[in-house]
């Protein structure tokens, strides 16, 4: 048997200076070929379950609780009872404050709140009949982005990431837009016993969305030939150690590292956009920080290889939790309406609508009655509205009928695990047997629940 040949790292540290920038890109395509060959890379490359309809998700999520009564799911006999008491109920109902109108082919009703969103409703799919477990932000958090409500589980980025590798090593599989922490902060995107490598990476969105960054690849210097070292030392251990999974996350995370300084600035540098392209995503493009720029991001890391970017709405001053006065959702529809209008238009554009998946929720709805002020809604978890686009959902259609106050699901009731099932499905996974042993059981993202939706299925 031909003997493995190892790099001497000693005569590489002797000839250094024949290795410059060339060199390290080189070094760096062999690594991301090897990777996506199938090499052991643990975020190279792999098959779903199935054939997937989607290969990324973008997810955003609206914290604090958008309002479906007063957005996307139309209730006209809620504003002829305004006022009135039902059931057990002691508070007033409360009518919405905003108009809606039909929109595209299919008529979907939508609130003046959401105009650009609603003209591109023929490519969206509606879910009006999502239920969670917990009506409290940081439970309710939990149970959307992880399945839980009682302890923190790995995100479900952090399982796509673990069932379905990245397209691009040299960048996070899992990216994190946030400008300010959600409810439970990294919890939402942890990768929990997952391995390491499959957490979430945050950038915060402006002018210097990753400060510890230094941009291009730099030439090769001590420093670098020492770490090249210790990649040698720690591979030996793996080898010895095949148990060792904390060590491998790091090695990997590190490697990643490296990618992220030569692809990153380049990733997130909107200026490089077409005016035109700006323009689609509305004035606030040109801000860094930006809702608008952040969808943009997302489209230009999706075009990069990323599996899943995940939009945090958290507000500038308040979030859609607006217990006293549903007016402030005004600002904040207007901060994200046409960014994610033109994300859908941008990537039906580009020919990258079919192949990725979007999905838009809250940790749960609003009430259909006052609040602690008759200008305001509380929690509500038991019937709320998300949305899907792309990735292989029917367009224009809207599934689940609630009640005439929008409180109660009459038809086709989903919960958030069967929301959880039917996303790992369009990416290629099956929800029961995408599993991780932990602690002497296997663990999912669904636990022991969850169904595909399959009516919402093209």
């Amino acid at each position: 048997m031909a003997q493995k040949h190892r790099l001497d790292r000693r005569a590489f540290l002797s000839s250094a200076a024949a290795l410059g920038t060339a060199g390290e890109l080189a070094l760096h395509r062999q690594l991301t070929l090897a990777a996506e060959l199938g090499g052991g890379h643990p975020l190279a490359p792999k098959p779903g379950h199935f054939p997937a309809r989607a290969k990324h998700l973008i997810f955003f999520f609206f914290t604090g609780g958008l309002s479906h009564v007063d957005t996307f799911d139309h209730k006209p006999q809620l504003n002829q009872d305004h006022g009135k008491t039902i059931g057990n109920n002691q508070r007033p109902l409360k009518g919405t404050d905003w108009k809606f109108q039909p929109y595209g082919d299919c008529g979907k009703m939508v609130s003046e709140l959401f105009p650009h969103v609603g003209s591109v409703v023929d490519d969206i799919c509606f879910l009006h009949t999502v239920r969670g477990d917990s009506g409290g932000h940081s439970a309710a958090t939990l149970g959307m982005l992880t399945g839980s409500i009682t302890f923190p589980m790995p995100s479900i980025g952090a399982w796509i990431s673990y069932g379905l590798g990245t397209r691009n090593t040299s960048l996070p599989p899992y990216v994190v837009l946030a400008a300010k922490e959600p409810y439970n902060a990294y919890l939402a995107w942890d990768s929990g016993f997952l391995p390491g490598c499959h957490k979430g990476t945050r950038f915060i969105p402006g002018p210097d969305s990753l400060p510890d960054l230094t941009s291009a690849i730099p030439s090769v210097r001590r420093q670098d030939l020492e770490r090249m070292m210790l990649s040698d030392l720690n591979q030996a251990h793996l080898e010895r150690h095949a148990d060792a999974p904390e060590l491998q996350s790091r090695i990997t995370s590190l490697q990643t590292a490296r990618g992220l300084m030569q692809q990153a600035p380049e990733a997130l540098d909107i200026s490089r956009e077409p005016q035109h392209v700006l323009d689609l995503y509305g004035p606030e493009a040109g801000d860094p920080a930006s809702f608008a720029a952040q969808c943009l991001i997302a489209r230009r890391l999706v075009e990069r290889g990323v599996r899943v970017v995940q939009l945090f709405d958290v507000g500038s001053n308040t979030n859609w939790d607006n217990h006293r006065d549903m007016k402030l959702h005004e600002n904040l529809s207007r901060n994200v309406d046409q960014p994610i209008a033109a994300l859908i238009t941008d990537l039906k554009r580009r020919g990258l609508l079919e192949e990725t998946l979007l999905v838009g929720c809250s940790e749960f709805g609003r009430t259909p009655w006052e609040d602690l002020t008759p200008q305001g809604r509380g929690h509500y978890n038991r019937n709320f509205t998300c949305f899907l686009a792309g990735g292989g959902v029917k367009g224009g259609y809207s599934h689940g009928v609630s009640d005439e106050y929008g409180a109660t699901a009459v038809e086709n009731p989903v919960h958030v695990h069967d929301l959880h099932a039917t996303i790992l499905h369009l990416m290629g996974l099956d929800h029961e047997r995408l599993t991780y042993r932990y602690s002497g059981r296997d663990f999912r993202l669904t636990d022991v629940h969850g169904n595909v939706v399959t009516d919402v299925i093209a």
